[in-house]
């Protein structure tokens, strides 16, 4: 099969797109035909891309875990997935990625493909999606009539923490550039922040949950914009307890897990059009190098996607 493959520790320079051993499932596992997959730019630079869950070096890691595609073979055991279902995911850090014709996944990962997407728009979902759930939701407690500051609100997980913060009930502030502004409101943020021209703390007092996704000099910034009792919820930094405790609020980060009753949920509130993914470009696989490099760049307005069945 084709597949990206990192040859070296590095950035995206050390991307091939090349010929690469087809998968097979054991047991338990499922075989997907990959349709499209989105980019991660920082995933190069991840130890999980290098090392297994026992600790063993991966030798040609094959990145991206954000999926789109149809199942081709399932494994001894497999119950729960048919042959054939259009399916999207998150798949686990530690096993090759879906940068490929083909990658391993195991059920629990799998969801039904949102019916209102095409195989891109469902790629650009999981990882971004889960994420923004799993901080609001699972860590940071969201109900409605609370009010959340979103840092990086037109980026990946920016654009979906928004969309679900709206959904969820509460008052939502979204931090971006100006040239961002139309397309964060658009996605019903409630205030914007120019982040280029006003220092946040300026303008913004008294939220109760705080999700960073910028980490640096925003996060520090942003103990003395929550109330007390609020929470800072960072995804890029490590806030500490004692931080929080010298501030009156609480802290929490988190790398995020698959989860198929999550991208379940998130299929239903797309298909009854309350959110939708953003995607900023798509390129083709073989030109993945290109799609890290653009990644990188920051600023974005959405995923950077890559598709792999034409």
């Amino acid at each position: 099969m084709k597949a990206v493959r990192m040859h070296a520790r590095g950035g995206p320079e050390q991307l091939v797109y090349e010929d690469a051993p087809q998968p097979q499932p054991a047991g338990g596992e499922v075989l997907v035909r990959v349709y499209a997959t989105a980019v991660t730019p920082t995933e190069l630079g991840w130890s999980t891309t290098w090392k297994t869950k026992t600790g063993a070096d991966r030798h040609l890691p094959i990145p991206g875990h954000d999926l789109s595609g149809v199942v081709a073979e399932i494994g001894p055991g497999v119950t729960s997935v048919t042959v054939g279902a259009a399916v999207y995911a998150l798949t686990d850090f530690n096993r090759d990625g879906a940068e490929a014709e083909y990658t391993i996944a195991l059920p629990s990962e799998l969801a039904p493909k949102p019916h209102s997407l095409d195989s891109r728009q469902a790629a650009a979902v999981p990882m971004s999606a889960l994420t923004a759930w799993q901080a609001l939701f699972d860590h940071a407690g969201l109900s409605a009539g609370q009010r959340v500051l979103i840092h990086g609100a037109s980026g990946g997980v920016g654009t979906l923490a928004v969309q679900l913060a709206h959904w969820a009930g509460a008052h939502v502030i979204g931090t971006a550039s100006a040239h961002n502004r139309d397309f964060v409101c658009g996605l019903r943020a409630d205030d914007f922040v120019d982040y280029t021209t006003t220092h946040f703390e300026d303008v913004v007092h008294e939220v109760d949950v705080v999700l960073d996704t910028v980490g640096g000099d925003t996060l520090e910034r942003s103990w003395n914009v929550l109330r007390k009792g609020g929470i800072l919820v960072s995804i890029v930094g490590s806030p500490t307890a004692e931080q929080a405790a010298a501030h009156g609020v609480r802290a929490a980060t988190f790398i995020v897990r698959p989860d198929r009753e999550q991208l379940i949920r998130i299929g239903e509130l797309i298909d009854t059009g309350r959110i939708r993914p953003m995607i900023e470009v798509v390129l083709p696989l073989s030109q993945a190098r290109q799609a890290y490099e653009r990644g990188q760049g920051g600023h974005a307005s959405g995923k950077v996607v890559l598709q792999v069945v034409g």
